[in-house]
């Protein structure tokens, strides 16, 4: 089997596109669509015909080129059901643990509420490519807008125990940077963590994406994943709290970094 392509693209201001592409089948899904024309550019210049459409939530900047991709490439749109009736594109909605098949491709959803009541990951399972939407960022994860912190710390929790550390790992936005810098003002002497941050600078530098991650990566360096690290609870002052509570913290010092 000829492996899985992928192409990563800026949308909007700090958005990521993405598009998966199996070469055998010709099968092509977008994952997301902040904006259609950086869609419509990749599929034209790579002689691609868009089949299906996967939208993680329903915030503008994840579907705001929906219907004009919709309507240029005819394409099947699956998202979650919640987000199903809030949008009119949406022909098929998913709830936690469903598989659909794009072309030869197996997809499960994970529910991942927290940052939206809706929100869903969507893992390729074969090919060992996930995209996390607006959950689980590089070095970050979501804003809690509808959930909370509970709701969010177990749908980081489902992700953590259902994708391999091999997982390579798309979301929404180059955030990652930033992201960096927090997360060493609460695990400062994590050497991965440091030598990280230092890679993240030079690829800035020269104007160079971050993503994709990869799950192993996360869990080793990510502080919204290592809520029970004891390392963190001591710096945090949480020792041997509700995981829930240290993760609730956390979030909180980044709302207000």
């Amino acid at each position: 089997m000829t492996q899985t392509q992928y192409r990563q693209f800026a949308c909007l201001s700090d958005n990521f596109g993405v598009i998966v592409h199996d070469p055998d089948s010709g099968t092509t899904v977008a994952l997301d669509v902040p904006e259609a024309a950086p869609y419509l550019a990749v599929l034209n210049a790579e002689g691609w015909t868009l089949s299906d459409i996967l939208i993680t939530h329903h915030h503008w900047d994840h579907v705001g080129g929906l219907a004009e991709l919709q309507k240029k490439t005819g394409a099947r749109v699956v998202g979650p059901e919640r987000t199903r009736q809030k949008l009119s594109e949406i022909e098929l909605g998913v709830e936690d643990g469903d598989h659909i098949f794009c072309g030869p491709m197996k997809v499960k959803a994970l529910a991942t509420p927290g940052h939206t009541l809706d929100h869903v990951t969507w893992w390729f399972e074969d090919a060992g490519i996930a995209h996390t939407g607006d959950t689980l960022f590089a070095l970050g994860c979501g804003r809690v807008f509808e959930g909370d912190p509970e709701m969010m710390w177990a749908s980081l929790t489902h992700i953590m125990d259902t994708l391999p550390d091999d997982t390579v790992i798309f979301c929404g936005h180059e955030y990652t940077q930033a992201n960096a810098r927090f997360a060493l003002t609460i695990d400062p002497d994590n050497a991965d963590l440091q030598a990280r941050a230092r890679k993240i600078d030079e690829l800035r530098a020269n104007d160079t994406a971050t993503l994709p991650t990869t799950m192993g990566l996360e869990r080793a360096t990510n502080p919204f994943l290592r809520a029970d690290d004891p390392t963190i609870q001591k710096r945090l002052g949480l020792e041997g709290a509700a995981l829930t509570d240290v993760f609730a913290e956390i979030r909180k010092r980044k709302d207000n970094a």
